[in-house]
């Protein structure tokens, strides 16, 4: 009688999953993290996919939806040709930053390793996400897959419109500068024409204050000679371009004089899917509890 209670008491028994097993081990595990452990998470959505899913979402960077482009091809063979060899493994669940939290559970696991990496990704990584500072501050997890959504679309559009040559030399050079296309630090909100003025009154304010007559009798410095109209116009020249600049995507979106609006906006999705990934390159450490050359990723 005792070991038919305990047996009751059980989650789950055996290696075979189904989802009604996965379902009350979700219910169990959400209890624990949200009451016992306070965690703040978004709604999660889950979903099993095969070995040749998982790879396919390899390939488009992990993400559920993603534009077309020869470079994602490339790297669903490279990744097939060393699962199937043996030379490599999969992970065993991928999770995707939104809300609702979207996490991919491999069929092939027992039920032992999916209650072990739905607590891992459906609530570790989905309050570490909703909560983490580089992550609030740089991503819309309600918005990011309506915005793959648009892209996906959109780029379709410009294939059909312009040319399939056309646009993946787009895409290739904005891929290219990815790394350099993002931003890493929050700039100062803009200034209303308002506080530009009164910021103006203050330092004429300040400068008849400290104004003093004897300053202009001293003779002027030998060393020191007049600016040249060519270094003002190079200076009203980064004034107007807002130089220095850290990211070249937004750089060249802004100010390119030769990029078509189409292109423009091409360019401008590329830059906002860089900045999607910034914080998970800069967190990988700390979310994954792993170096980032481990081999199971989410």
């Amino acid at each position: 009688m005792v070991s038919q209670a305990r047996k009751s008491d059980l989650l789950f028994s055996g290696a075979d999953w189904d989802f009604k097993k996965l379902s009350r081990v979700y219910d169990e595990i959400e209890r624990i993290g949200v009451e016992e452990l306070r965690l703040d998470i978004y709604p999660v959505q889950m979903e099993v996919i095969s070995s040749e899913q998982m790879l396919d979402a390899y390939s488009s960077v992990g993400m559920p939806l993603m534009y077309r482009h020869w470079s994602f091809g490339k790297r669903f063979l490279y990744d097939e040709l060393l699962y199937r060899k043996g030379a490599r493994g999969l992970a065993y669940e991928l999770v995707i930053n939104s809300n609702p939290c979207i996490v991919y559970l491999m069929e092939e696991n027992t039920m032992a390793l999916q209650a072990l990496v739905t607590a891992h990704a459906a609530l570790g990584h989905n309050h570490f996400f909703k909560n983490n500072h580089l992550f609030r501050q740089w991503t819309d997890a309600g918005g990011i897959l309506s915005y793959l959504d648009f892209a996906k679309s959109y780029i379709s559009k410009c294939e059909e419109r312009h040319g399939l040559a056309a646009v993946e030399a787009v895409i290739d050079s904005a891929h290219a500068l990815m790394e350099q296309g993002v931003f890493r630090y929050h700039r100062p909100p803009k200034l209303s024409s308002e506080q530009q003025r009164e910021g103006l009154r203050e330092r004429l304010e300040y400068e008849e204050r400290s104004f003093n007559d004897l300053w202009r009798t001293l003779p002027p410095s030998q060393g020191k000679s007049k600016p040249e109209a060519g270094d003002e116009s190079l200076a009203e020249r980064k004034k107007s371009l807002k130089l220095p600049e850290e990211n070249l995507l937004y750089f060249l979106e802004k100010n390119s004089l030769v990029l078509q609006p189409w292109q423009r906006e091409i360019v401008r999705i590329v830059r906002v899917i860089a900045q999607y990934f910034y914080p998970q390159r800069q967190t990988q450490v700390m979310n994954e509890a792993a170096p980032p050359s481990c081999t199971i990723r989410s």
